[in-house]
Order: C-alpha cells, then sequence, then structure tokens
C-alpha cells in the first residue's frame, strides 16, 4: 500500500509525494491532492481539477485558472476547457531572467505553501496515507483561516 503513495520524479530526482493545492485568489485553499512523485504535472493537474469541478455549484463564478510552466501544452488545456469550461493562463518565468522573479498570481500559492509551513506536521511527510496528509493540509487551512480571521476582527474593533 505504502509503494502506491510513493513514488521518484526522475525530473526533480526527487522519491516521495506531490502536493498538488488549488487556490483561491486569496490564497485560501480549494482542494488538494496528494500523489506519489512519479505522476506528472498534468495528470495531477487533472485530478485535482476534477475535485475543484465537483464543487459546484460553489465554483460557479470561477472561469480563469492560472498554473505554472509545468502544466503546459495543449492537450492539458484543451482537456480543461472541454471538460471544467475554464480557461487557463501559464505564468512563466522571463526567459532572460537568471535570479529570482516575483511571478504574477504563482506568489498567491507560495505564499499559501508558506503559511502551510508554519505548521510543522506538514513540513515532513510523516502520512502512511496521501489521504491522510490531504486532510491534515485542510485541518491546517482552517487553522490558518481562523486565525486570519480573528485578526481582522480584532482590526475592526
Amino acid at each position: 500500500m505504502v509503494s502506491e503513495a510513493v513514488g521518484y520524479d526522475a525530473g526533480k530526482k526527487v522519491k516521495g509525494r506531490k502536493r498538488f493545492v488549488t487556490v483561491d485568489t486569496l490564497g485560501l485553499v480549494l482542494r488538494v491532492l496528494i500523489t506519489a512523485a512519479s505522476v506528472g504535472e498534468r495528470e495531477g493537474g487533472k485530478q485535482v481539477l476534477k475535485k475543484v469541478k465537483q464543487m459546484e455549484p460553489s465554483v460557479s463564478r470561477l472561469h480563469t485558472i492560472w498554473v505554472d510552466a509545468g502544466f503546459d501544452g495543449n492537450p492539458f488545456m484543451q482537456w480543461v476547457m472541454d471538460f471544467c469550461r475554464w480557461i487557463i493562463q501559464v505564468v512563466i518565468r522571463p526567459k532572460e531572467s537568471k535570479k529570482f522573479v516575483l511571478l504574477p498570481k504563482r506568489w498567491v500559492v507560495e505564499r499559501t505553501l508558506g503559511w502551510l509551513t508554519w505548521c510543522r506536521r506538514l513540513n515532513k511527510d510523516y502520512e502512511l496515507l496521501p489521504e491522510t496528509a490531504e486532510t491534515f493540509i485542510y485541518i491546517a487551512m482552517i487553522r490558518i483561516m481562523v486565525r486570519l480571521f480573528a485578526e481582522v476582527q480584532v482590526e475592526n474593533h
């Protein structure tokens, strides 16, 4: 059972799991998918977007999905347009830049991943099952949202 949940990503030379995270424009988690590292970006993207699509009517206003360059490609974009009826926009790093570049829209996801690292349990993959790891991400996001909401409430009083 564990061997199905763990894989090897030859491109990144990493053994373990991948996290596919979808967030809204505020950086709040919509859906998470944990897969073996051997699952490709586009295949994992399809799986997590299917989970987001199942959230309808909550996501009925969703129309544009920003993705990084790992999800680029006409077959993936066509699948998203046909199955989900959404538009894909790929956020690509400028080719001339050699250093760190703040990419538009991408920083929202990176900030969310940063928030999740506040939870020590998510810094390392301790879980036997991918579903358990997904659940802990949802629990961590609930905790983060409660804290953010409490800060807003304090500021408004």
